[in-house]
């Protein structure tokens, strides 16, 4: 009887282990051309993988569209084993290295992979085999729809007309681009500075450090999501704490532009994590009458930068005690690295904001979050906007989150 027990816990082991009989197992069979449709907070993307398997190893590269044209990356360590694939995309911009690493298995026409960019998330992704399939089947695979569980909904009701336009006989604060020396970075850098009406260094005010997408720099949201008149309203009305706004560069590299392919300058936005907590910081407690602790700093973004806020002030309760994702970007982490602990977050963090658009593609990055937060009781707020990838969101997000911070 005790032979039969340990041979069944043997078996049980080989079969969780996967260490079974390589005869059961069909080999990979990669090459072909693969193409996977992606959407992206600056529209979709359509990558055609070429791929050549000979035994062991794996060679091939890809082609990437998207609305700023081509390119042509070569794939690197591509190695098979039974029947799954492993390689990586490998990428240079401004002396900074990207690296996209796949590991998935070949069922079929479908090579279904991890995805993982650099540090941050994994994301599943399935590749469909171009070549072998019908010339139907070849048509750029639409958007998978976006589906809206019980959850997802306002939490509070929409900004009210006129709420970002600029009002007569309403006090006006000042809006100033500041230079900083980043040793991060090595160079000076620029960020847009907002300070309340009436500010006076006789006083201390806390500070929101707001960042922007992809695509933007430090003048993202002051040429499209009108912080200043935002603010200047919501202080006419006594709807807000008066408060220090302060809008950085979140692409920390000697050519800060956000030129070419957006997306080679991911490294750049990793990056300025050190760029914010050792220069950016240091030089607006410096130069400004702020209050120098957490419970007074309150980080939130669009985009990349709801990607970097989640990051960066969930993985530094110690800075920030108010923290904001606005439509966050797959830049984010993973729910159980961002929240390893929650029961330590929920004792540090005041506010943790969470909201999208429901015509947003990248939605089920706020519903995931959402869900893990909900399952291990960390409060939060998720809101549910009206529209998509838009300032329309993300100037009414500032709206409701201003209103909440600094209680």
């Amino acid at each position: 009887m005790k032979t039969k027990v340990q041979g069944l816990f043997i078996l049980m082991a080989l079969l969780l282990s996967g260490v079974m009989s390589s005869a059961q197992v069909q080999p990979a069979n990669a090459t072909g051309t693969w193409k996977v449709q992606m959407d992206s907070p600056i529209g979709v993307i359509k990558n055609t993988f070429t791929i050549k398997q000979d035994g062991a190893s794996l060679t091939g590269k890809i082609t990437r569209e998207m609305e700023s044209g081509k390119t042509d990356i070569d794939l690197t360590e591509g190695k098979v084993f039974g029947d799954s694939v492993s390689f990586v995309e490998t990428f240079s911009y401004q002396d900074n290295q990207m690296k996209i690493s796949y590991r998935g298995k070949v069922v079929g026409n479908d090579l279904t992979c991890l995805r993982k960019v650099g540090d941050y998330g994994t994301t599943t992704v399935v590749l469909k085999r171009d070549a072998t399939q019908p010339v139907a089947a070849r048509a750029a695979r639409p958007q998978q729809p976006i589906v809206l569980g019980p959850d997802d909904k306002p939490a509070f009701p929409a900004a009210p007309e006129g709420y970002d336009k600029k009002r007569d006989g309403v006090a006006t604060g000042k809006l100033e681009t500041v230079e900083y020396d980043s040793k991060t970075v090595g160079t000076k850098r620029l960020m847009s500075v907002y300070t309340p009406p009436g500010y006076t260094p006789g006083k201390k005010y806390p500070v929101l450090y707001l960042l922007h997408g992809i695509g933007g720099d430090h003048l993202e949201w002051v040429n499209q999501g009108a912080p200043a008149v935002i603010l200047d309203n919501l202080l006419a009305d006594k709807k807000i704490v008066p408060m220090i706004v302060v809008m950085p560069n979140g692409r920390a590299q000697v050519n800060d532009k956000a030129e070419g392919n957006v997306y080679a300058t991911a490294p750049a936005f990793e990056n300025f994590e050190k760029d914010l907590l050792n220069d950016v910081i240091p030089c607006i407690e410096s130069k400004y009458s702020v209050k120098k602790n957490k419970e007074n700093r309150a980080l939130a973004g669009l985009s990349m930068g709801g990607g970097q806020s989640l990051n960066f002030g969930l993985g530094h309760l110690d800075t920030f005690s108010w923290i904001g994702g606005f439509s966050s970007a797959p830049n984010q982490k993973t729910p159980q690295l961002l929240v390893p602990d929650p029961k330590a977050t929920t004792k540090q963090l005041k506010l943790l904001w969470i909201s999208c658009g429901d015509q947003d593609g990248l939605i089920s990055y706020a519903q995931k979050f959402h869900a893990y937060l909900k399952e291990n009781n960390v409060p939060h707020i998720w809101h549910l906007d009206s529209g998509k990838h838009e300032f329309k969101v993300w100037k009414n997000d500032l709206y409701l989150f201003s209103q909440l911070i600094f209680r």
